[in-house]
């Protein structure tokens, strides 16, 4: 054996598993076939547009106001789902009653559902003349084929992604602690502002992170709810389709390409957040 050959063996660093380069080159070629390689597609197309057209396409008033509706009503669900899907996953993890494992399974059911499905039964209850519609109309709130109905739509999806990630770290916090902040006079509400949500804070950050992300794509439960008014209730994902179906393959992954680096530099600053969460809980 030669000296470079020991000299390499000694430089590499052995490992308990073996095939480390074998299941890196299979992760890597993966990545990129179904990651990597679409991306680069988007930007290509894009790039047939001149930058006027670009700009023209990416700031019309149909086109940022598709934009406004996805992205605002996806990080209103999404605040909404932090909370609500806080206080699920409280209830789940520190209480016992009766059916609470059909309760925690009903969680679930957004995963399981097809997306259409669930549009189809969102706008079945929500309609004027549906179960909870016919419940609202007296009071002039109307729901489907509005702003609103996507809303609902956006949270319906997005609660398992807090629930499911706040809940495993929730039942894994020692109680020995929250009982040692009682007994020095911590009040309950201090006992949880000061000891169980920084240490469920990046998990939520998480959740947050993930509902958000679901929601800004959302397309099938929400394309039944919404009415597709465009300036009033059309999402961009819904834009980009018809862009599509127009032959405007270009125009669609330029608004496409907006969605993207917009929900990139975002989810960046979700990951911040969550890792100074986790430096600052550890700091205190």
């Amino acid at each position: 054996m030669s000296t470079q050959a020991v000299s390499l063996r000694t430089l590499r660093p052995r490992t308990v598993i073996p095939g480390f380069g074998l299941t890196l080159g299979l992760t890597l070629a993966w990545l990129s076939l179904i990651v990597l390689l679409p991306l680069v597609g988007l930007f290509i197309k894009t790039s047939e547009l001149t930058f006027a057209r670009f700009i023209a396409v990416i700031t019309s008033e149909r086109t940022l106001h598709a934009l406004q509706i996805s992205f605002g009503l996806a990080l209103v669900a999404a605040l909404i789902n932090a909370v609500l899907g806080l206080i699920v996953v409280w209830v789940l993890v520190r209480y016992e009653f009766p059916f609470r494992r059909v309760v925690d399974a009903i969680v679930d059911i957004p995963f399981a559902l097809p997306t259409a499905v669930a549009g189809i039964a969102l706008t079945a209850i929500y309609a004027e003349n549906g179960w909870v519609g016919s419940l609202l109309k007296p009071f002039g709130i109307q729901v489907s084929f509005t702003p609103l109905g996507i809303l609902v739509a956006l949270i319906f999806i997005g609660l398992p992604f807090v629930v499911r990630t706040v809940q495993p770290v929730l039942a894994d916090l020692n109680a020995e602690l929250e009982e040692a902040s009682a007994s020095l006079g911590a009040s309950r509400w201090q006992t949880i502002w000061r000891v169980v949500l920084p240490s469920i804070g990046p998990s939520v950050l998480t959740g947050f992170a993930l509902a958000f992300a679901r929601a800004v794509g959302e397309y099938g439960s929400v394309i039944f709810i919404a009415g597709n008014l465009p300036g009033i209730s059309e999402i961009a994902p819904l834009l980009i389709v018809i862009r599509l179906e127009e032959f405007r393959y270009a125009d669609a992954t330029a608004i496409a390409l907006v969605m993207l680096l917009a929900s990139f530099l975002l989810l960046i600053l979700i990951n911040w957040l969550q890792r100074w969460t986790e430096g600052h809980g550890r700091t205190a």
